[in-house]
Order: C-alpha cells, then sequence, then structure tokens
C-alpha cells in the first residue's frame, strides 16, 4: 500500500532532524525563514515493552535529560484521544513515569470500543503552557494537491476541524503561496506577534511534508510560546499523528532512516546493541499496526515475503478461531470474497483477510499457502469442521498452474492435519493455464483425502461462497445436481487435453520446400511486412482507441506484446497495433513476432524521440517502467505532443510522483491510465499490454469483437470478470478500463464514464467501485445533473469492512475508508439514491445487468448483431507444452540436480537439508556423483583423498603448467585449464588404470605374483612413474619413497580403511603386490594414487551402497581420475593465487636447459609448375 501511519515518536524524530535541513520544495521566496527562527529541541524517548523478557526499556537507553525533568508519558500506538481515555501522564518525575508505563505495559487496555495491548510508549519533557498559546495545524494531500488547515483554538477540545479550521490550498504546479498569502488567510486569528514565527514555522513544515513524501501531518496542539527578554516567540509540538507513503522509501529510506539515529541528536543514549546492518545510516522506518491488532509472527512472515519480492502477498488474521478462511488472488478479488462471506452472515466467522497477485512464483506461494494452513489446523479441531476458500477472479498474467503447484505442495504437507481439522475446501480461477491448475486440484481432492469442489470461470467468482457455507444460492437455477449450485468440474483421463482445443488446419510449410511453380520457400516468405502509415489520424476525444489505433511499449515485454499482437490477429485489425519499443538500455535492433501463423518484425529503440520520429502515427505509450524509473519515463513521454495516451503499469509509484503527472497530463490534454493498472481494452479494436488475459480468455469474453457495455474498475482481475460477466449476460464489452488501484490514479471513473456517455456506440455503463476514495461521489453528481444520461449499473465492492473490529488494508493501496463518506454501504446507498442501478449485494450484478440490458434491447436501443468465428491463433509451443497438449523428447537428460524449484535439490535432497545434516563436501560429492547418500566413513574417505591429491608441490607438470600461463597473464579459469590438461595416464590420471589393473588381477584368480609377472611380460611400465626402469604395474612404484622411507599420505590412508572401512579385500591384495614388487627394488612400493584407488574399489564393492556391475561402472567411466581431478584443481588454483600475489613476470625458460638439434635437410623440396 502507498499511505501508511507511523509512529507519533517516528513523526517527532523526522521533524526534529529535517525541519532545519529539508530543501524548499521550489526557489520562491516564501520559503526563506527569520534569522530569529528558533528550531523545536528534540527531546523524544520512546519506551517499549519486552514480551519475552516483561520489562521495559531500561534506563541506560534513554537519553539524560528524561531523568532531570518533569515529563509526560503517553502511549504511542495510533490510538486517537489519549486524554480522554485516561491513557495520559502529565507533568511527573521519571520514578513516577516509569511506574506509570510498568503498569501499563503488556496489559489489555479497551479504548472507545477496541481493545489492544499497551506495548509503546512516547516520553517528552512536560510544557507549562496556557490554553491561548494551543493552535492546530495539518498538512494532508488530496488529488489536486495539499491544504494547510489552521485554527487558533487548538487542544482536546479542537471540535470539528473541517469546519472551523482555516484551509490554505497548494495545488499541484503551483507556486507555494507569499507569507503574506499565508498571513492572511491562516493566522487571521493570531496575535501579530506571533505571526512571523508561525509562518517560519510552516513554511518549513511543509518544506519537511514535500521532501520526506508525507501524506498526512497533524499537529495539536501546536504551541507558540510568547517570547522573553526581546527574544522571538518559540515553537513546541505536543501531540503528532502522521502518514508516510510507503511507496516512496526507496527515494526517502535513507532519509527517514538517519533521522532515526539517535546518534545524530547526540541525546546521550546508549542505543540497544544490533549485529544486523542497516542498509542506511540509521534503523529503517517501522510500520505499526492499528492499535487493537498486534501483528502476529505470521503476519509478520508474510509482510516480510511481500517485502522481498515484485509480487503481492497479504495477511491480516481477523479472527484466529474462526471457521471460514480464504487464499485468494487479486486485490479486487479479496474484496469480493470478503463481502460475500460478510453479506451472508459470516463476518464474525472470517478467520482472515489476504491475497496473492502479481504473478508470485511457485515458491512463494508456497509459502503464503504453508502459513495459511497451519493457522488453519492450529487447536482442537471443531466438530462443524473449517472450509478454506481458494478463490481468484480471472487472472491476466499469472501462470494459474503454477501458482496451484504451490498451494498443492503445502496442502499435501499438511494433509494429517487438514483430515483432523475436517477441513472443506472450495476452489475457483480463471486465467492463463487455469485448465491444468484446476485439473490438478481436483487430482488432489481424489488422493488427499480432504474434500475439494473445483470451479471454473463459468462460475460467477463468489458462487463458491454459499456453496460453501451450506447456504442455498438463491440466484442460481437448480443445475445438474438439482440443487441451485454451480457443478464441480467433473473427473477427467489424466493427460487428456481438454475437449474444446481446436485443430489448426494451416498448412505448415517449411523453409526450404519447393513450390508446385519449383520455387524454393526462403525465410522472409514466412514474415510479414506492414507499410507505416502515411501522417497521422484524427479520433473524436471520447474515443482515444480505435482499430487503428497504434502504440509504442516502453520496456522490453515480449510476452504483453505477443498478446497485443494475437488480440489484433483475432480482431482483423489490418496492421498490428505496436508499432516499436523503446528499451533505453540497449542498441537499436528488432524483434521478432507472429502475426497469425506467420511473423512480423518490430523495431526497439533506444530513446522516445528517435520512435516518434519515425511512426508519426503513433499516439499510446503503454509504460512498463518499474516503479523507480516511471516517473521520470512519463516525464519524457509527456514532452511529446503527438502523444495522447499513457499506461502506466507499474505499481508502488510515489502518490506525489502521481499526483504530478497527472496534473501534467491533464495540462496538456493526455489521458492516463493507471499507475498500479493491467490497462483496458476496446473489443475488436485494440488493448492494453495484458489486459483480457491469454487468447482462450479473451475468445470466451468475446473480446474479439466490440459490444455495447462500457465499463470501469480499479482492479484489473476484476475487470476480467466483468468481460466474462458481460459476455454471458449481455452481447458484451464495448471498452473496459481498470483505473488502478491507487489513491490518486491518472484518471478516474468519471473521466471514462464521460467518455461512454459520449460515444453513441457505447449503450449501457458499469461502474466497478470499491471502499476508499470520494470518485463514485464525483459520477453520482454527474447523473444528478443529468451529466450522464445512459443506464448505469454500479456496485462499490468493500461492504464487509463495517464488520471488523480493527482498521484493515485491503489490497489495494487506495482501499481504505478514512471517513464514514468513503465507506462502501454509503457510496452504494447514495448511488442507489441517485439512480444509479445498485444491486442488493455483488452476487445480483449478474442478474442486474441482464435485465437492464434486456430492457434495451427491447427498447430498441441496442440491436445484437450476429456472432462471427474469431480466426484461431496457434498456441505458443512452450505454452502448448505448459498445458501438455504437445510433448516434445529432451535434448538433454539430468538426473543430479534440480534448481527449478523454491529450492535447490541435489539428487533429490534439498540444499537446506543438506546444510541441517551437516553431510559435508564428501556428502555432496556422493550426491552428485553417485546420485545416493553414502555412509559417514565413505564421505569422509572422499574428503581425505581430496586433501590428499590438493597439491604435490610446483614442479609436477600440472602445477607447473599453471604457473607458467598464470605468469603470462592470464585469468584463474584459463590458468586452471591448463594445469588440467597436463592429468592424464602419465601424470595424475593412473588412478582408473591403477584400480582396473589390480581388480581385474584379483577377480581372476591371479596369485600377487602371477599378476606381476602378467604385467611384466606385457610391459606395462608405470603410468605415474615412466622413469622407472623396472617394469610394473600402474599404482606401484615412487621415485623417492621407498620401503625404509615410507609414504605419509600412504599410511595415512592404510590406517583409516583399515579403521573404518567393513572389509579391505583390495587393499590387502595390493598390499600382497607390493611385497612381490618391492623384494626386486625398495622404491616399487604401493604409491598414493594405487592405495587410494584400490582402496575406493573396495568402498564401491563393499560399502553396500552399490551392486557389483554398479561398482564396475563408476570404475570405467572416470571416477577414480575425477577425485584426483577434483582435488588437484585445489592445488592448481592456489598456485594461480600464489604467482598473482607475488606478481611473477613472464616466464622463459633458460635456453642453456634446452638441447636444440637441427638436422640438414635430406631431401631437396620439389618445384611444380600450375600451367
Amino acid at each position: 500500500m502507498s499511505s501508511k501511519a507511523i509512529a507519533e515518536y517516528d513523526a517527532k524524530l523526522l521533524l526534529a532532524y529535517w525541519l532545519p535541513r529539508s530543501p524548499a520544495p521550489s526557489d520562491s521566496l516564501s520559503f526563506k525563514v527569520s534569522d530569529t527562527f528558533v528550531y523545536p529541541s528534540p527531546k523524544v524517548a520512546q519506551v517499549s515493552w519486552d514480551e519475552s523478557s516483561n520489562t521495559i526499556t531500561p534506563d541506560t537507553q534513554l537519553p539524560s535529560w528524561v531523568f532531570s525533568t518533569k515529563l509526560v508519558a503517553k502511549p504511542d500506538q495510533l490510538i486517537k484521544r489519549r486524554g480522554k481515555s485516561g491513557l495520559l501522564l502529565l507533568n511527573k518525575d521519571w520514578p513516577e513515569a516509569k511506574k506509570w508505563i510498568a503498569d501499563r505495559a503488556g496489559k489489555q487496555t479497551k479504548v472507545e470500543s477496541v481493545t489492544g495491548q499497551l506495548t509503546n510508549f512516547i516520553v517528552e519533557p512536560f510544557l507549562p503552557h496556557t490554553q491561548h498559546t494551543e493552535y492546530y495545524v495539518c498538512v494532508n494531500s488530496a488529488r489536486e494537491g495539499d491544504s494547510i488547515l489552521f485554527t487558533h483554538e487548538g487542544g482536546i477540545d479542537v471540535g470539528d476541524v473541517d469546519a472551523k479550521a482555516l484551509k490554505l490550498d497548494i495545488p499541484i504546479g503551483s507556486e507555494f503561496p507569499s507569507r503574506q498569502i499565508i498571513k492572511n488567510v491562516l493566522l487571521k486569528n493570531v496575535p501579530e506577534a506571533k505571526k512571523e514565527t508561525l509562518i517560519d514555522f510552516l513554511v518549513r513544515l511543509y518544506a519537511v511534508y514535500v521532501d520526506l513524501h508525507f501524506a498526512y501531518l497533524e499537529i495539536n496542539p501546536l504551541i507558540c510560546l510568547d517570547g522573553a527578554n526581546g527574544k522571538p516567540p518559540t515553537i513546541h509540538y505536543l501531540d503528532m499523528a502522521a502518514k508516510l507513503d510507503q511507496t516512496a522509501e526507496s527515494i526517502c529510506g535513507p532519509k527517514w532512516a538517519i533521522a532515526r539515529d539517535l546518534s545524530v541528536y547526540e541525546l546521550g543514549v546508549t542505543p540497544a546493541t544490533s549485529k544486523a546492518v542497516s542498509a542506511d545510516r540509521g534503523p529503517p522506518m517501522v510500520w505499526p499496526a492499528p492499535f487493537g491488532r498486534h501483528l502476529t509472527k505470521e503476519e509478520a512472515y508474510v509482510q516480510k515475503l511481500d517485502g522481498s519480492t515484485g509480487a503481492s502477498l497479504k495477511l491480516t488474521v481477523l479472527n484466529p478461531e474462526g471457521r471460514v478462511w480464504t487464499m485468494v488472488a487479486g486485490g479486487g478479488a479479496s474484496v469480493v470474497y470478503s463481502d460475500a462471506i460478510a453479506a451472508h452472515g459470516f463476518a464474525h466467522e472470517l478467520a482472515n483477510y489476504g491475497e496473492y497477485s502479481g504473478a508470485p512464483t511457485e515458491g512463494q506461494t508456497y509459502e503464503y499457502a504453508k502459513t495459511i494452513i497451519d493457522l488453519i489446523t492450529r487447536g482442537v479441531p471443531r466438530e462443524d469442521g473449517k472450509i478454506l476458500i481458494i478463490g481468484g477472479g480471472i487472472a491476466n498474467f499469472t501462470n494459474v498452474a503454477a501458482t496451484f503447484k504451490g498451494i498443492i505442495r503445502a496442502l499435501r504437507e499438511y494433509q494429517k492435519q487438514l483430515i483432523a481439522h475436517r477441513v472443506r475446501i472450495f476452489v475457483r480461477r480463471g486465467g492463463p493455464n487455469y485448465q491444468e491448475g484446476l485439473k490438478a486440484m481436483r487430482l488432489l481432492g481424489e488422493s488427499l483425502g480432504v474434500p475439494i469442489k473445483v470451479y471454473g470461470p463459468e462460475t460467477h467468482i463468489t458462487d463458491i461462497v454459499p456453496l460453501a457455507l451450506g447456504i442455498k444460492n438463491k440466484r442460481l437455477k437448480p443445475g445438474e445436481n438439482g440443487r441451485g449450485e454451480p457443478v464441480s468440474i467433473p473427473p477427467s483421463t489424466p493427460g487428456t487435453p481438454p475437449s474444446n482445443v481446436k485443430a489448426i488446419d494451416a498448412e505448415i510449410i517449411e523453409v526450404g520446400t519447393i513450390g508446385a511453380d519449383g520455387t524454393r520457400i526462403q525465410p522472409n516468405d514466412q514474415i510479414v511486412h506492414f507499410d507505416e502509415p502515411k501522417g497521422t489520424r484524427t479520433r473524436p476525444s471520447y474515443r482515444p482507441f480505435d482499430a487503428t489505433t497504434r502504440a509504442f511499449v516502453y520496456g522490453l515485454q515480449p510476452r504483453a506484446i505477443q498478446g497485443m499482437l494475437d488480440f489484433d490477429y483475432s480482431c482483423g485489425r489490418a496492421t498490428p497495433s505496436v508499432s516499436a519499443m523503446v528499451y533505453p538500455f540497449g542498441g537499436h535492433h528488432i524483434q521478432k513476432f507472429y502475426w497469425g501463423t506467420k511473423e512480423t518484425l518490430l523495431p526497439v529503440y533506444t530513446s522516445l524521440d528517435d520512435a516518434v520520429k519515425k511512426h508519426p502515427d503513433t499516439d499510446v505509450v503503454v509504460n512498463f517502467a518499474s516503479s523507480r524509473s516511471v516517473y521520470s519515463s512519463t516525464l519524457d513521454i509527456l514532452k511529446f505532443s503527438q502523444i495522447r495516451s499513457i499506461a502506466i503499469i507499474a505499481e508502488g509509484v510515489p502518490e506525489r510522483h502521481a499526483r504530478e503527472l497527472l496534473y501534467l497530463a491533464k495540462k496538456k490534454s493526455v489521458l492516463i491510465i493507471g499507475p498500479a493498472t493491467v490497462g483496458g481494452v476496446k473489443p475488436g479494436c485494440f488493448k492494453i499490454g495484458n489486459s483480457g488475459g491469454m487468447m482462450d480468455n479473451i475468445i470466451a469474453s468475446k473480446l474479439y469483437r466490440p459490444g455495447s457495455v462500457g465499463y470501469v474498475s480499479k482492479s484489473g482481475g476484476m475487470s476480467n470478470e466483468l468481460n466474462n460477466i458481460l459476455s454471458l449476460v449481455t452481447n458484451g464489452t464495448y471498452e473496459g478500463i481498470a483505473i488502478g488501484g491507487d489513491r490518486y490514479p491518472g484518471s478516474t471513473f468519471i473521466d471514462h464514464l464521460l467518455r461512454y456517455e459520449a460515444d453513441p456506440d457505447c449503450k449501457m455503463l458499469v461502474l466497478l467501485g470499491e471502499v476508499g476514495g470520494i470518485e463514485e461521489y464525483r459520477v453520482i453528481e454527474a447523473v444528478r445533473k443529468g451529466t450522464i444520461k445512459k443506464p448505469i449499473v454500479a456496485w462499490c465492492i468493500g461492504t464487509c469492512a463495517k464488520m471488523f473490529a480493527t482498521e484493515v488494508q485491503f489490497g489495494h493501496a487506495g482501499s481504505l475508508a478514512n471517513t464514514e463518506l468513503e465507506t462502501a454501504d454509503a457510496k452504494n446507498k447514495a448511488m442507489r439514491a441517485a439512480g444509479l442501478i445498485v444491486p442488493e449485494t455483488f452476487e445480483d450484478l449478474p442478474e442486474v445487468l441482464k435485465e437492464t440490458y434486456e430492457k434495451l434491447v427491447n427498447a430498441g436501443a441496442i440491436v445484437p448483431k450476429p456472432e462471427r468465428e474469431p480466426p484461431v491463433i496457434p498456441m505458443d509451443y512452450k505454452w502448448a507444452q505448459e498445458l501438455g497438449l504437445i510433448r516434445k523428447p529432451a535434448a538433454f537428460i539430468s538426473t543430479i540436480s534440480d534448481e527449478r524449484g523454491q529450492e535447490l535439490l541435489y539428487a533429490g535432497m534439498r540444499i537446506s537439508d543438506v546444510f541441517k545434516e551437516n553431510i559435508g563436501v564428501g556428502g555432496v560429492v556422493s550426491l552428485l556423483w553417485f546420485k545416493r547418500r553414502l555412509p559417514e566413513y565413505a564421505t569422509k574417505f572422499i574428503e581425505m583423498v581430496l586433501m590428499l591429491t590438493a597439491d604435490h608441490g610446483p614442479a609436477v607438470s600440472g602445477a607447473m603448467n599453471t604457473i607458467v600461463a598464470s605468469r603470462a597473464g592470464k585469468d584463474l579459469i584459463s590458468s586452471l585449464a591448463s594445469g588440467l590438461l597436463t592429468i592424464g595416464s602419465r601424470f595424475g590420471g593412473a588412478l582408473d588404470e591403477a584400480a582396473s589393473m589390480f581388480s581385474s588381477a584379483y577377480d581372476r584368480g591371479l596369485t600377487p605374483r602371477e599378476f606381476v609377472d602378467e604385467a611384466r611380460r606385457a610391459n606395462k611400465l608405470s603410468n605415474l612413474f615412466s622413469h622407472l626402469t623396472t617394469p610394473t604395474v600402474s599404482g606401484i612404484g615412487h621415485k623417492i619413497k621407498s620401503v625404509n622411507n615410507p609414504d605419509l599420505r600412504v599410511e595415512l590412508v592404510k590406517e583409516f580403511v583399515r579403521k573404518n572401512f567393513p572389509t579391505h579385500t583390495l587393499l590387502d591384495y595390493a598390499l600382497a603386490v607390493e611385497k612381490v614388487t618391492t623384494s626386486k627394488k625398495d622404491t616399487l612400493i604401493l604409491n598414493v594414487d594405487g592405495c587410494i584407488a584400490v582402496c575406493f574399489v573396495d568402498l564401491l564393492r563393499d560399502s553396500g551402497a552399490f551392486t557389483r556391475e554398479e561398482a564396475e561402472e563408476y570404475t570405467k567411466i572416470g571416477t577414480l581420475n575425477g577425485l584426483f581431478v577434483l582435488g588437484r584443481s585445489i592445488g592448481f588454483i592456489g598456485h594461480h593465487l600464489d604467482q598473482k600475489r607475488l606478481k611473477a613476470p613472464l616466464y622463459r625458460h633458460p635456453a642453456d636447459d634446452i638441447f636444440i638439434e637441427m638436422n640438414e635437410i635430406s631431401q631437396q623440396r620439389i618445384l611444380g609448375k600450375v600451367h
């Protein structure tokens, strides 16, 4: 969300630090402060209750002035009217204040109708003053600009501020008022001696308000004490309430943080130590929950998930003991489901509010679902069981099947608990890949042992609510089951594609095919080229989009663009609606997209300036820039008079930026849709980005041709629901716009409804509003005045808000009622009174739409047209594969690891378990090389081998090659590769051969002497030590070590194996061979490579983890040499780093160390002639 309340303590710290520092919003002289102005001193302390120790903040963490000053103490938890509730302590020393706080900390306290736990308190110096020095000031924001409210009668009995306060409006884009205007408008009733001081404070207050992106700031009372001894009056603020725009955190986060760093005030505070490293100087801003709602561990976890993803994840636990739980996709849809549950009288059983949207990953959905399911299955099971509604609208771009995978995984994990708590699950969803998602849910229900009923978009979005609650739905006629309820999706054969999938009859002509006329098909023959339209086209102002509309897409969004082009093709457009892409971070290039069964090319420009020059007919921009860059990019777009409409897709655009953009757009007569929108659709003509969802939904909702109904809503998902409903009960959508869920959308309900009113082809209007804001009242006023004459069906979602004991922020940033006027009930009542057609509940909306439409048809205002079949759009290969409609053999097969899920898997073992069970490097090798867990002694042996083979000095060929390459200036990878390439039968690569020779001899029953004799006859010299003159076998012999000077590495291996291996048959055999060879020469010992080789064969054969066939296979495919390569890489890297650290120069081998012999040419060269 955007506007969020902060603690009074934090608000005062922000003012204390930034009041003298914030830059003026403009160069106006009004912002110059008198030299005599005294900034308020930053004396404020926070005392918090620690639940784990049941103690409050220790004295050592409080500023020194607390112990020497009379104090004021009060709770700091967004509580209004604390004085009237007895929660205010005045004029007390710290011991008394400390006792007062300690007596209340952690206790449940009732404030008006809300009960909550007191956990945070604010302590300040007591300020003696008279009532005539108390003032009231409030700065707040509205769509048109900011306002400063001021009254000279502040304090606890301020009364109706809106009625008595003087008001100074500061419209967006205007200059800040002069000091004289401030004096004349706001300070009429203030003594003359205080006016200049108050003006200084107000201009600095407004500078901070703008600089730190405040959304609301109220001070009551504001104290202005008379000046003494010739000094000017002084400012002090007692109570303060504030809201910040949370979406501005990327801009203001460092500013908020530094103000919360107590060390900058030199307050003598010893802050609590923390090992956490903050991103900024000072701790980040804290967003407290409303009083009465303590943020639970689960809510905090979901909040953390939400903050770490571009998707939206929300959870509010309303009643942990409740029977009805929801897991709803979509900000608008989540409110609709809560409304339906409350409307049926189950608000007291509604356990939670929440939503997930914005295409969360499978892993994120799993974590979200697991959190909710864990809450559902706590406590003692209820006799009447529990209900879980997994609902949602028709998604625009979220892969339903992918998100359902995460939910299904969580449901499987909690199978026993779900059964124990008698949980029944009801699922309704639509959107991309919903068929597979619903099918997976239905199959889960057949195996889980938990009742799961599954419904698709053919079922009204909330029809599953009465079904889940066991209430008869009066609106529905009896279905196939005869009970007046929707019919659950029946079982189907796994793997069977949906029955409505159409075959593509179009002949696929391969490039290179020779046609009947003898010509060969060329690559370009499959590419469709479109001529650029000459000049510009004009359209009436009420019709910004038609069948000739063309758009630039800002950002690389191939999926959205392909969706727009597929829509164009299905509508029968002559040209694509996208003329080009603009992407500042890459060079000019071309990208290919499908146009029906063929392809077309779209240019990509690095600047809008280039795009506009090349495409003068394009007047729409779909801006996919991120929330951080969308402000600057849209400002750039607004510089071009050619652009008449802009869709801003990004969520999280700071409100001040959004208001500035809509002001500039209005000034230039540019239509802005968004921010935080999916866009809109003009059936048969044009669609914005991902609006309307995938092609199956576009066809099902008949968006390929125009209908007669124009609608406007805030929610993108609910727009798809309206498209679906209108296609079922009317002749369909004429135009539909989702203005976005933020508080200040670029265009409002009335802007679009007035367009529809002026458009003769639009016969009927629909408004889907929601709780929060007052934009619906502008529509009411237009209907009352007769500006809107066409029938308008309207409904405002969020009627459940009145049922909640504490304030709940719904999915959209703007869906929060600040006054009674902004509640959904008040709006619905006012709309009904004004003559709009308002159903009794949202569930009745389809029936009301149908009745209104049929009246227009009967009156002849609407003449239904015959339906036409849209052209078949071939499904993209990747999407068809996801749907299971096609199959293709994999180009590669991998069986050792998988990174596709939430967690990396090594041979099926989660990476978190790898560390939890501390299996070590040897355990990881066993998983990735052998696809199984080996006994601990085996993994320790692998680690031992790696350590023993890590290095053998700089003189061996591999190390030397690494050093030479490193000194030649090569990087680590090149140097390492140079060393590794020397490994072979003569250096390091004899482990496999040694293992093969020893195991073969043993298996054939040869005695050690027979084995040595056979090797001598075959002239098998040691591949490791070719300098040896005595014939022997691989793994036998050493240049230095001997019987009397044994290799300690071999001794270590023998000792470990004898102590830990269950058997060591081949090692014993090899040692017997050693006795034979050392009788001829004492250096023909079993060397480290041979010892490792035979011991590893013992491990493979006798550990019980492998069959004999597997053991033989691993010996043959290079496993043992792999151990040497892996181990020796450690040493090679060490040699490379050593040379770099020493800054060793290029190596040149001494010439006197090379014997050069040049033979004379013994044969003359033959010269040939070419004729």
